[in-house]
């Protein structure tokens, strides 16, 4: 399995509670309608806490800021995913998820990667 990580950082004119509202209630469901399409085996969300919550560990750490949440997505292998982006219907599909990230994605500051799990505990 291969696995594309995309770090979201919302657009400024949205809330902490809008954008992830939105991800879940409507970006959520559009993923889910194409999934079979794009071949996505899993996908799942995780929605920030407040950062409040994380300031402490970020500090001790010097860390950047907190993303708004971060999207995983599982896929066969890359090769798989190369030959279904062949496909026009998957092309389109892509194309639609893409206009709809643009909604509430500040996809400037959102770094998404692919990459192989490696469980270490679990």
């Amino acid at each position: 399995m291969i696995k594309l990580t995309f770090c979201l950082t919302r657009l400024p004119h949205l809330s902490r509670e809008e954008f992830q509202d939105y991800w879940l209630n409507k970006h959520g469901p559009l993923v889910a309608s194409v999934a079979e399409t794009l071949q996505i085996r899993r996908y799942a969300q995780l929605h920030s806490a407040g950062p409040e919550l994380s300031a402490g560990i970020r500090e001790s750490r010097n860390a950047p800021p907190e993303y708004d949440g971060v999207a995983e997505l599982w896929f066969d292998s890359l090769e798989a995913i190369i030959a279904n982006g062949q496909k026009s219907e998957a092309q389109k599909a892509g194309a639609l998820l893409l206009e709809d990230e643009k909604k509430f994605i500040d996809l400037e500051k959102s770094p998404l990667w692919w990459g192989e799990e490696k469980v270490i505990v679990g």
